[in-house]
């Protein structure tokens, strides 16, 4: 783990040396002043050594001329450092999130993804710049500090070395706990985004169901346990604050009295007396300095711990070595004794499944909600891998076939259309992000909405919004219509993307779909059974199978349950 943290210095080593050295150039100039002014104390003042005095003083201006710019650079270009490897985790986390398969987000809330991505990586961003430089200046500082002190009395200097390892012990010895409590304000502060992500997201149905007490009263709870988990971090903070205080405290006392009781017996002199209670100080400064930096390494390496564990997942659901990438597929799909089940569940979602849909045909998929239509269409892209058996692209298992090259090739219109924050031009791009505006108009008209877009006053560049709230249930629709005209894949999956609609919008949308099906393996999931009568085959979908295969016609025909089903739509 520490060895994957410090990776990241290594595109940066040329600012981190330049920092490093600004900082030990700082603590040179910090440990010479007080042996300047022991010799002041000593030589200087009562030899009357006024040129001297003169030459030191213009030499310390210069230094602390120097320190001024080498302070400068550790505090701007140290945090550009810190900021830099910030940017360059979180791009690896969310390009490690891109990869992960469904069932992580099945499992985790957004608000709670959004924490590591954004809060957790801020803590660490301070710790890496923060930590090596403060270690690095300490252990000098401390070594320094502690030689000189030696030089000047032996048996002083090992009785203060003492209090100095029992404060250190002191600080070991709390570290475990802050490291507790700080793992805990961690998993709250990602219970309250999570919240708050949630909360925000269904703001319309809140005040649909005039819920606003309940959600405060539901955010005024998670608060409660962010302050709370804070309160126990603080509390052995503070434990830890006072308890090395006084340690430090006393060490002044010591100095204090028996340097005194040294001077008085001729054995160091005033001027040693003076280096001593500075270097002390110089003794100090470092260990406060490592107990902060303890404190910003307990927030920042829970935070990068969590950021390790998601880095370290390692997706199911991958490319093979020796990829299969398609090329111009003809959209034979295909499965063969399928047998799946979510992680989640306890019995098979689909149990020995066996379909062929061959390419260019509309094949519709009908049934009662979970029996696995919708199971079915996340199988084909690999979104899950089935636990048995085998699904088939053009005969090769989509096992084979390279991600990106697999999912490229296949376009899905869903009930649940996701739109993004932008304008609708950048809404029908993502379907192709490379494409010419001209595209984007000719895939506009395509799905029947490029009138609706000219009739705005921003046109193409109107902003939708956030998940597209500007626009309307069919307006979204027909967005995600045209990003698949954009992207043009020879397969085509539609997730009951018109039962949502009324009967004019779903008319309009439903012509869309059915130019867009034009020349495409199609896999239509359906409720609405008006939608699918053009299918060259409709599939009736049960717990214990495919229980009715045929055209429409066919199907009313047989009076089985497809006609019972449609029938009883025509009588509502």
């Amino acid at each position: 783990m520490f060895r994957t943290f410090a990776g990241y210095y290594k595109n940066h080593i040329v600012l981190f040396i330049l920092d490093t050295i600004a900082a030990l150039t700082m603590s040179g100039i910090n440990l010479f002043f007080p042996d300047v002014l022991g010799r002041f104390v000593d030589d200087f003042i009562p030899n009357g050594e006024i040129q001297t005095i003169y030459r030191f003083g213009m030499l310390l201006a210069a230094l602390y001329v120097v320190r001024m710019a080498c302070s400068f650079f550790v505090n701007y270009y140290g945090h550009v450092m810190g900021t830099r490897i910030e940017r360059d985790m979180r791009i690896d986390l969310f390009k490690k999130i891109q990869t992960l398969d469904s069932d992580y987000f099945d499992d985790h809330k957004t608000g709670t993804i959004m924490t590591h991505i954004v809060g957790h990586l801020r803590d660490i961003s301070e710790m890496a710049h923060h930590t090596p430089e403060n270690v690095i200046v300490s252990t000098i500082m401390l070594i320094g500090s502690f030689i000189i002190l030696l030089n000047i009395h032996i048996v002083f200097t090992v009785s203060i070395f003492f209090l100095l390892l029992l404060l250190i012990l002191f600080s070991g010895m709390r570290r475990k706990k802050m490291m507790d409590a700080s793992r805990k304000t961690r998993a709250t502060h990602e219970d309250i985004n999570s919240e708050v992500e949630n909360s925000i997201g269904g703001i319309r149905l809140t005040k649909a169901f005039t819920n606003e007490d309940f959600e405060i009263s539901k955010f005024t709870n998670v608060t409660h346990l962010y302050q709370r988990s804070f309160g126990e971090f603080y509390k052995q903070m503070g434990i830890f604050s006072s308890g090395t205080g006084l340690i430090i405290d006393l060490l002044y006392v010591v100095v204090l009295v028996f340097g005194a009781i040294l001077v008085a017996d001729g054995e160091i002199s005033l001027g040693d007396y003076t280096r001593f209670f500075f270097y002390l100080t110089f003794l100090i400064q470092p260990i406060r300095t490592l107990i902060m930096t303890i404190e910003q390494v307990q927030k920042g390496w829970s935070g990068y711990e969590k950021f390790y564990a998601i880095l370290n997942i390692t997706p199911k659901i991958v490319s093979p070595d020796n990829p299969v990438y398609m090329d111009s597929p003809k959209g034979r799909i295909t499965f063969e004794n399928v047998f799946f089940q979510y992680e989640s569940s306890r019995s098979d979602v689909l149990h020995n499944f066996n379909v062929t849909v061959e390419p260019g045909r509309k094949v519709a998929l009908v049934g009662e909600t979970g029996v696995g239509k919708s199971t079915i269409s996340k199988l084909i892209p690999r979104f899950y891998d089935v636990n048995s058996g085998a699904v088939k692209i053009d005969g090769i298992n989509v096992k084979e076939y390279d991600i990106f090259s697999l999912r490229s090739h296949i376009g899905h219109v869903q009930q649940d259309v996701y739109i993004f924050y932008g304008s609708i031009k950048d809404n029908i791009l993502y379907g192709r992000p490379e494409a010419t505006f001209d595209d984007v108009v000719n895939a506009a008209k395509q799905a029947n909405i490029h009138e609706f877009i000219l009739s705005l006053e921003d046109g193409y560049e109107t902003m939708v919004g956030e998940r597209g709230v500007k626009l309307s249930g069919g307006q979204k629709q027909r967005v995600s219509i045209a990003r698949v005209f954009l992207k043009n894949p020879p397969i085509l999956i539609l997730d009951e993307a018109t039962s949502s609609l009324d009967n004019v919008t779903e008319r309009l949308i439903q012509r869309a779909l059915d130019r867009l099906s034009e020349g495409r393996t199609t896999l239509v999931i359906a409720h609405r059974l008006s939608t699918i009568s053009n299918a060259d085959e409709i599939l009736v979908l049960t717990d214990e199978g495919i229980t009715e295969r045929g055209t429409h016609q066919e199907l009313i025909a047989a009076g089985g349950y497809y006609a019972t089903l449609y029938n009883a739509t025509i009588e509502i």
